[in-house]
This record gives structure tokens, C-alpha cells and sequence, in this order.
């Protein structure tokens, strides 16, 4: 490949491409910029001023050592596909693209454990060790594009999160940059629960604010003996809810457990795979048990018998492998069919108990009524993982800022339910004020205090995850004053 020449004479830029491989490593301009003004959060977009390709750790740490060093503000960015706007550089940010950083570097089937770049793509990591009978759990419905390094800094889960965990459950060590440059490891081993602090869990979740991750290491399972799906149709959301606390209650832990509403069928079944849902459907779930083949049985059978209690119009169960796939391809467009169906939309996420799921999706509805807003409701119900989806369109005056308040009224129905503003999608730019529905001001104050430890200088990704300046900021200020009044 030809040797592109720098066109500039900002000192930064010819400083950065000194870093990594020249010219070929770096964009600055803007009609190449453009394409990182955001994540899958678009209602905010912001130019960075550059865009730089390491290819591995070491280039990672000069790039860092370099923006610590000049005061520039810098980010790490994966695929893009977040959808809270943790990586849109909201302060003119250099992004460190971690893209070509995507090797599995190696495989330990004894251990069951793997070791990838972050930029290796999620997906490919189940498609590399599938065919030794093992496979990566978290499956957020990104999967076949969003990178691990994303799932980690997210903490991403996804449809068989219910009895798998999230991302941080198979994460077994870490290879961190962090803010000033350094390079330290975090249990290389992979052995897990090493005595000190959960930094592993610190890091898993922190949304690329207190380091940038250049490896992981990964769980790997082995795949279940046998699995079953079956889809069953409800005539009331109410019944669809109650059937999802009562299966759980029977001492049945499925793989997953999905719910859709009447409007997310609609966009599911306008979209790229349409499976022939009921139109006139109110609710469906979405369930998949897996296993040792001699209890499968067994457990669908306790499955059907809780839907047909619950008033079920039809339950079906998959014939085959891929009649299984057709289903969940089409759950898993569920975010992006509703295209299909509206010129734009607003993905929110948040959590609450199961128990509460009836009175949670009633809360929704009337906040769509209020707003003059579909929402559509497809979600992890097994868990209570909720993802109302806010229809609307952008070209007309007042919707964009009407959906952002119907989504936030959304999340704090989850908060007044004993939930919680996220469960797998971050904070970002996009819930940082939300926080005050789940945290008071101590206890934001305590977690960027965490935060001034890795990052004290504030230069990697702020502005995000931390609510805007105001109450807490006066409070950490008395604080410090008491403090400096003690230590004289």
C-alpha cells in the first residue's frame, strides 16, 4: 500500500501518525471524520479531531502517553454500534480505533478459556470454536458485528444472559492502557476470584472512562447436550407477563426468555425475517431451554402447561435447527425493524423485578398515550430487562425532544419499580442525568472519585456516565474544604 502524505499543519496530527503507521493509520479530515461523529446513539453527534488505527498494545500506549502529555482529550472506539453514546467524541476527542486489533490469540479448550483483541467481533469468537464443541455466551443482538472490547467496557449481555450472566460473568483477565499511558494486567492468568480487589469487575462496566482494554481474557463453554424452543402467543400482555414469574417460580431457568409486544411484532414482521406472527397478537415469549438431553422434555412440558394456564392462543415448539434460527433472527432485528415501521426511534433500556413486569409495561403505555408516542416493547423478560422502544419522527418540530422525555419518564418507571436505568446498554451521554433516579449525590460523588483515581486529569472520554455539574459538585467541594480545614 502507497504511503498517503499528511495535508496539515496541526503539530498533533503529524504527531499522532509519527505514533502508528504513518499517514495510512490516521484521519483528519472532515469529510472523513463524519463517519465517527457518533455511536448507535444518534441524537448527538460531535466531530473528533482525529481518528487513529493502532494495531497493538504498545502503539495504544504511545498514542495515550501522547494525548496525557499534550492535554488532548481521547476516547477508545470498537465497532460503534453502543447505543447510549458512549464513544460520540462530545469534547472534539482523538479516537483510538481499536479495529485492527482483532486477532484471537490464542484458545485454551483444557481451561476453557480464550484470548482475543478488542476489536475481535463477538460472534466470529463462537464461529472460531464451534466446531470443538464449545462457544461464547453473551450474545447481545449486535453480536455478528460488536466487538468484545465493546462488551466489556458496556458490560453487554443479550438473550441468554438469563442464565449465563452478562459479560463480566466470562471475563477472566484484562490487559489495561491506562490514562497516562501505563500498560498493567489484571489477573493474566485467568484464574478467577484472585485475592485484592474486583478490579476486573471495576473495569467490566466502566464505559471506557478509566482505561482503554488492549486484551481479554474470555470463559468459553462447552455446548449444551441438547436445546429446545418453543413460541407462544398470548391475547394480553398481562397473561404473556404473568407466564414469564411463572415459570421462573416452577424452578425452571431458562437459556432465555424473550418478550414482544403488539407493536414490536408488527416492525419484526415488516423487516428483513418475517416468521408469519399473528397480526392481531397482543404478545408473544420467546423460550429456549438447554441442557442434558434427559431433562429437556421434562422441562418444556412444565413450559406449555404455565402458558396454556395463562390463557395461551397458540404454543409451538421448533421442529428443527432451523426453524430455531429463523425465530431468533427475527427477534434479534427487533431494534433495527422498527425502521420498518417508523422514520425514527429511540432505544431505551432499563430493568426491573419480574414480579413487577405487568404493572411496568401499563406504566409504558400511558406514557405513550401521554406523549402521542408508540412504544414498542421487546425485551428480556426472564430477566427484567426492558427495552422500550420510542417511535417517532425526527422532520417533525418538538418529537425528537418529546421521545427523549417519554424515554426518560420510561426509566424512571423502572426506578419507582425498585429497577434500575440500564442493564446492559451503558449510561453514556444519553442516561447521565437519569443516574439521580437510582443514586443521590454521595453516592454519584463516591463513583467519580473512583473515577479521578484511573482518570485524574479527566482527559479520557469525558463527560459521560456522571450526571452535568450542579448539586454534586458543590457537595465534593465542601468536602474538600473540610479535609484541607482537618489536615491544618
Amino acid at each position: 500500500m502507497a504511503l498517503k502524505k499528511l495535508k496539515t499543519a496541526d503539530p498533533h496530527i503529524k504527531g499522532l501518525a509519527a505514533l502508528v503507521n504513518g499517514p495510512n493509520s490516521i484521519l483528519y479530515h472532515k469529510e472523513d471524520l463524519i463517519a465517527y461523529d457518533c455511536d448507535g446513539f444518534t441524537l448527538h453527534k460531535h466531530l473528533p479531531k482525529a481518528v487513529v488505527f493502532p494495531k497493538d498494545t504498545e502503539e495504544v500506549a504511545k498514542l495515550v502517553t501522547y494525548c496525557s502529555d499534550n492535554g488532548l482529550p481521547f476516547l477508545a472506539r470498537g465497532a460503534g454500534t453502543g447505543l447510549s453514546g458512549g464513544a460520540i467524541p462530545i469534547n472534539g476527542e482523538v479516537i483510538i480505533s481499536l479495529v485492527r486489533m482483532k486477532r484471537l490469540l490464542s484458545v485454551d479448550l483444557e481451561n476453557r478459556r480464550a484470548v482475543v483483541e478488542p476489536g475481535f467481533v463477538n460472534l466470529k469468537l463462537t464461529n472460531s470454536i464451534s466446531d470443538k464443541g464449545y462457544y461464547y455466551a453473551p450474545d447481545p443482538s449486535s453480536q455478528y458485528c460488536c466487538t468484545i472490547g465493546g462488551n466489556v467496557a458496556e458490560n453487554a449481555g443479550g438473550a441468554h444472559c438469563l442464565k449465563y450472566g452478562v459479560t463480566t460473568n466470562h471475563i477472566l483477565g484484562l490487559e489495561v492502557v491506562l490514562p497516562n499511558g501505563d500498560i498493567i494486567e489484571i489477573s493474566p492468568s485467568g484464574i478467577p476470584d484472585a485475592p485484592g480487589y474486583d478490579l476486573l469487575g471495576l473495569l467490566t462496566g466502566s464505559e471506557g472512562t478509566l482505561g482503554i482494554v488492549t486484551k481479554i481474557t474470555v470463559r468459553i463453554l462447552k455446548n449444551p447436550e441438547a436445546k429446545q424452543t418453543v413460541l407462544a402467543y398470548f391475547d394480553r400482555v398481562e397473561d404473556g407477563s404473568q407466564a414469564v414469574s411463572d415459570i421462573i417460580s416452577k424452578g425452571i431457568v431458562p437459556a432465555a426468555l424473550e418478550m414482544m409486544d403488539k407493536i414490536a411484532i408488527e416492525g419484526v414482521e415488516a423487516a428483513a425475517f418475517p416468521v408469519g406472527h399473528p397480526k392481531d397478537i397482543e404478545a408473544l415469549l420467546l423460550i429456549e431451554v438447554d441442557g442434558i438431553s434427559a431433562g429437556i422434555e421434562e422441562q418444556i412440558n412444565q413450559i406449555l402447561d404455565v402458558c396454556r394456564k395463562r390463557n395461551v392462543r397458540g404454543v409451538k415448539v421448533a421442529r428443527d435447527e432451523l426453524e430455531r434460527g429463523r425465530w431468533w433472527a427475527n427477534r434479534k432485528t427487533g431494534f433495527g425493524a422498527m425502521g420498518a415501521i417508523s422514520p425514527d426511534y429511540l432505544v431505551q433500556d432499563g430493568v426491573i423485578p419480574r414480579s413487577r413486569l405487568p404493572e411496568v409495561l401499563k406504566r409504558i403505555n400511558e406514557i405513550s398515550a401521554e406523549y402521542g408516542l408508540r412504544i414498542a416493547n421487546i425485551f428480556h423478560a426472564g430477566d427484567g430487562n426492558l427495552h422500550p422502544l420510542v417511535l417517532f419522527d425526527a422532520r417533525i418540530p418538538g418529537e425528537t425532544e418529546k421521545a427523549l422525555k417519554a424515554g426518560s419518564e420510561c426509566l424512571k418507571a423502572c426506578a419507582d419499580a425498585g429497577g434500575s436505568i440500564t442493564g446492559e446498554h451503558g449510561v453514556g451521554i444519553e442516561k447521565k442525568e437519569e443516574m439521580r433516579f437510582v443514586f443521590n449525590d454521595d453516592e454519584i460523588i463516591a463513583q467519580s472519585n473512583i473515577r479521578e483515581v484511573f482518570n485524574p486529569r479527566n482527559l479520557l472520554n469525558a463527560g459521560k456516565l456522571f450526571p452535568s455539574p450542579g448539586r454534586c459538585v458543590e457537595i465534593k467541594k465542601e468536602l474538600k474544604s473540610q479535609q484541607e480545614v482537618i489536615g491544618s
